[in-house]
């Protein structure tokens, strides 16, 4: 294996993306597989696997960058004997790729990681969340599953005595938030729980304290704990140790995954990963982490992609789903493109979100379509602030981010559609 990478044996463009094939038990155990399992039930214990995850700054992968032990230490320190582990592979954010490429191409790898957490918070039922859109994944998985049980790895009965299931998300962006996902595994709709008082950790599947990780957070600890906490942090930064999978999309040459050091440049991945904006085009704007993270443009390129970097330049890392714009790109059609997806994606069950999100790509539309004023985009930006932080998830305030932000770096594009009567670039409509 490379030595910066920690997940995967090779970097691979969209196009091949479902072509690649999964890891075979046999190649994943002459790597090292399971010995990680082995080692945290045999020799660290639970205590010793959460302090190997700590020392290794291992921060999770779904967005948040929260740190990984400490997840797990609020459902240790619970008292109810009976918890629950559930993976989260259920993305379905535009230009986020990164979990299908995983469940693709080592299965195994994730599955030791899920029985490793499963093992260290004491939980003997543990549940994939797998995008019911990723058929062939879910085959894979089955597939894998089926072979691990058999070599007593998971099951009643097995060392580990951990039970893993498959649960397919519906295939929607609101399932991928943890409770939402809580919700869909106990049979009921999509849509997030009110936090307070239910936060997993506490009051999570059927009431008892549950662990949620992203499925690239879980593919981490089989590395971390078979080859140890320095080892781990001896990629990355400082702050923000270990590798990502960075789903680059967009106008660039080579549209791919690349698994990168946490502290690369975004920079750095355009042109060494990506080829550079197509056609010889110049950059115009990034979204570092997927739409509900800030834009920023082309001047903070330089920005190195780790949580607290980014957080600190206003923006942050998210998914990993770096989307790349050139100058040709219409800035208030990207603005609408996301508007309309956050619309689209609402579960409807907050007022503020359903109508909300709505209303956004309302006024959004207008401007693009020549009919805005001046007070459409003032408008804008307050309604933008007023939505923010309402709702039982982050959906609206996501949205708002989106919107806000491009308009926040590129009013200027909004202004010229309102004296241009249109759009003055020459681009295709966004359908």
């Amino acid at each position: 294996m490379e030595e910066t990478r920690i997940l995967t044996e090779r970097d691979v463009s969209l196009q091949r993306l479902s072509s690649v094939q999964p890891l075979s038990y046999e190649a994943y155990c002459l790597k090292g597989g399971y010995v990680g399992l082995s080692k945290a039930m045999d020799t660290l214990g639970p205590s010793g696997v959460r302090d190997a995850v700590k020392a290794a700054g291992l921060r999770g992968r779904g967005g948040a960058g929260f740190p990984t032990w400490k997840k797990w230490d609020m459902v240790m320190q619970q008292g109810e004997k009976k918890r629950y582990l559930c993976c989260n592979a259920a993305e379905d954010e535009p230009g986020t790729f990164k979990d299908r490429y995983l469940l693709r191409t080592n299965p195994q790898q994730l599955i030791e990681g899920v029985l490793i957490a499963a093992f260290t918070v004491g939980a003997d039922e543990a549940y994939l969340f797998i995008n019911c859109r990723y058929t062939e994944e879910l085959a894979f998985m089955a597939e894998a599953l089926r072979v691990s049980k058999t070599a007593g790895h998971w099951g009643l009965g097995s060392a580990s005595g951990v039970v893993l299931k498959v649960c397919e998300s519906p295939g929607s962006y609101v399932a991928g938030e943890e409770t939402a996902l809580l919700e869909v595994i106990e049979g009921r709709e999509a849509k997030p729980r009110q936090k307070p008082p239910y936060y997993p950790t506490m009051h999570g599947l059927y009431g008892k304290p549950t662990v949620v990780n992203n499925a690239e957070s879980l593919s981490n600890v089989p590395f971390i704990v078979r080859e140890g906490a320095e080892a781990f942090q001896s990629f990355g930064s400082p702050s923000s140790p270990g590798t990502m999978i960075f789903t680059l999309t967009g106008d660039v040459n080579r549209p791919g995954l690349y698994e990168r050091p946490l502290g690369t440049s975004l920079r750095t991945l355009i042109s060494d990963c990506g080829g550079g904006i197509k056609d010889g085009l110049v950059l115009k704007a990034v979204f570092p982490g997927g739409p509900s993270v800030p834009v920023v443009p082309a001047s903070k390129a330089d920005l190195v992609l780790d949580f607290d970097t980014l957080k600190a330049a206003g923006t942050g890392l998210g998914t990993g789903a770096v989307i790349v714009m050139s100058e040709e790109s219409c800035m208030v059609q990207v603005a609408i493109q996301y508007a309309r997806f956050f619309a689209n994606e609402s579960c409807g069950q907050c007022p503020p979100c359903s109508l909300g999100t709505v209303h956004l790509s309302e006024i959004l539309e207008k401007i693009e379509a020549g009919d805005g004023r001046e007070s459409d985009i003032t408008h804008l930006e307050q309604s933008c602030e007023m939505v923010k932080g309402r709702g039982q998830c982050f959906l609206l305030t996501g949205a708002a981010i989106a919107v806000e932000s491009i308009l926040s770096h590129f009013r200027h594009e909004f202004e010229a559609h309102v004296t241009a009567g249109g759009c003055p670039l020459i681009a295709q409509p966004v359908h």
